[in-house]
């Protein structure tokens, strides 16, 4: 045994010294070259200020020249346009040979800062953006080749610490390894009495260490094994306590499929059906057998076994069979409500897919503008403002969306509650109306009184009251649409989407606020997930959602919220 216990420990102490030996080794490099681009980057920056106050003087290259002696570095000035203001070579540099050269420059016309070491430590290349007219970067190169000598030297002393460690390890660990052995065969030699029976043989440790407290817990376990019968009693009673204590159900069969344990969680989740002690399992639910579960966790062989029960829609429990080992004659049911888990799990399935079909609107507007400016509308002033407040408008579209989204999907899995305030209705309708885009010759209106306000989430209600204008907006021709809102004598707020569009069909009304469901109306598509959306939303701030809507004659769409007194917002 000492002999492999010293071998690993000699392997132990080679891939540890190595290990320290490579990591220390690339620390030293990093902190070498790290110290070395900061050293090229301040000499740099001090360099940029010169040639700043150089071009205004109108000494450009006598200031270059001076300053990349006195730094030792080679510099290089480019205008706006990338062309070279200073001589193509500065102290036997040319600037085609650089390295990273076509990056660094293009960093910093872009006005960033570029900071990078090349060759293996021997080049380092800075890129600083100037601000001065006619000159917009300064490239800086710094040949360091003693980086890379001084690195090999630390490189060499590392490896051969480590190598002297490995040595000394190992006959350290050859030395441990014979006295571990050696107190191992005492151990062993009193096991193998207790286990002949002979429990007359004591074992005194000689040293207070792991050891030593190995071969004392052995001698203990010699004077108490007597003992242990009556110990097995009080761990018995120790651990019903605690599966008493246990959110999920247990319950313990035997072979005849008879309860010989049942917690109070396990009662309860069986609906108070009797589970007693020395009475058959019973079978609570009509999906599964029980029964079947746990006889088969007494086959030879038996694995694990699952299955999940669906009482309803809020109610889901996992069940888990834990077959009887060898030589026992108690098999184990666990009982998990994961109705929380389930709920969860689908509203974020939910919210993933709302995400991806809400998102998909602006995120195309945005990208469409973008490709027009590159397109060449950038170059006319009037085009590039339009497409440019459409970007604004939609990002602000997309932020308010994702706002809206997350609140809700929160609210779903019932992390948090939404936190209503007062709002006032008219702002946001006319902020709404603002942004609906309507087609040529329908008109946006809206009617609601000054100082009317509800109890709502500002961004879930401006989400509702936008994806109804936009629906409104993509069925409507010609006409009006309409954004109003009122107070009921009831002291509930009802806001109207009304439009004069081709309508909805009675059959069609009944699905508009159903998942994935659209449907096609000449070359529009109908209502999709967003009418889906809007309906939890208006769930989440505590109202309802009705549509009022005639083949050809419009769409009404009606939301009723909370109120608020007069003045509230």
């Amino acid at each position: 045994m000492r002999w492999w216990l010293g071998l690993t420990f000699a392997l132990i102490a080679s891939v540890t010294a190595f290990a320290v030996a490579e990591v220390f080794t690339q620390r030293a490099e990093t902190a070498f070259r790290d110290r070395a681009q900061e050293f090229t980057a301040g000499s740099a920056i001090a360099a940029a200020d010169a040639v700043s106050v150089s071009i205004a003087s109108g000494r450009l290259e006598k200031t270059v020249a001076t300053r990349a002696d006195r730094h030792r570095l080679a510099l290089f000035v480019f205008n706006r346009r990338g062309r070279l203001l200073t001589p193509r070579r500065s102290r036997g540099i040319e600037f085609g040979s650089i390295p990273l050269h076509d990056q660094a420059l293009k960093r910093a016309l872009a006005g960033g800062r570029f900071v990078e070491t090349s060759q293996n430590g021997k080049t380092i290349v800075v890129a600083l953006p100037l601000r001065e007219p006619g000159a917009a970067a300064l490239v800086a190169v710094a040949s360091r080749p003693d980086l890379a000598s001084d690195l090999g030297i630390v490189r060499d002393r590392i490896v051969e610490a480590a190598v002297w460690a490995v040595v000394v390890g190992a006959i350290i660990g050859l030395l441990i390894a014979t006295l571990i052995a050696r107190r191992l065969r005492r151990i062993a030699s009193a096991a193998a009495e207790i286990e002949r029976g002979n429990f007359d043989r004591r074992l005194q440790p000689r040293f207070p260490d792991e050891l030593g407290e190995l071969a004392a817990t052995v001698d203990r376990m010699r004077e108490r094994l007597r003992e242990s019968f009556s110990s097995l009693e009080a761990e018995r009673d120790g651990l019903t306590r605690l599966l008493e204590r246990l959110h999920e159900g247990v319950v313990a069969v035997n072979a005849r499929l008879d309860v010989q344990f049942a917690n109070r969680a396990a009662v309860r989740m069986f609906g108070g059906r009797s589970l007693v002690p020395g009475e058959a399992l019973p079978e609570p639910w009509p999906d599964i057998s029980l029964k079947r579960i746990a006889s088969g966790l007494f086959q030879p062989a038996a694995s694990i076994a699952e299955a999940h029960v669906s009482l309803d829609e809020e109610h889901s429990y996992g069940v888990v069979g834990i077959p009887a080992t060898p030589g026992a004659r108690t098999a184990i049911l666990v009982f998990t409500d994961i109705s929380e888990r389930e709920r969860r799990e689908r509203a974020e399935r939910e919210f993933v897919a709302n995400a991806a079909h809400e998102l998909r609107t602006p995120l195309t507007a945005i990208s469409s503008a973008v490709d027009a400016l590159n397109a060449g509308a950038k170059e006319e002033p009037q085009e590039r403002d339009r497409f440019l407040g459409l970007i604004e408008r939609q990002a602000t579209h997309l932020a308010r969306l994702v706002r809206a989204l997350l609140v809700l999907a929160r609210v779903q899995t019932r992390h948090e509650s939404v936190r209503l305030e007062p709002i006032e209705l008219r702002p946001l309708l006319e902020e709404v109306a603002a942004g609906v885009r309507a087609a040529d010759g329908v008109s946006v209106r809206v009617v609601c009184p000054v100082g009317l306000a509800a109890l709502v989430q500002s961004d879930l209600a401006q989400h509702v009251v936008s994806n109804l204008a936009d629906n409104a907006a993509k069925h409507t021709e010609r006409g009006r649409i309409t954004l109003a809102a009122r107070l009921e004598t009831d002291g509930f707020v009802v806001i109207e989407v009304a439009d004069t569009g081709s309508g909805i069909s009675p059959d069609v009304q009944e699905r508009v606020f159903d998942r994935f469901f659209s449907s096609e109306s000449g070359d529009r598509a109908g209502f999709g997930l967003g009418l889906a959306i809007v309906r939890e939303s208006v769930r989440a701030l505590g109202g309802t959602i009705q549509v009022e809507s005639k083949s050809g004659a419009g769409t009404t769409v009606t939301v009723t919220l909370a109120g608020v007194e007069a003045g509230a917002a």
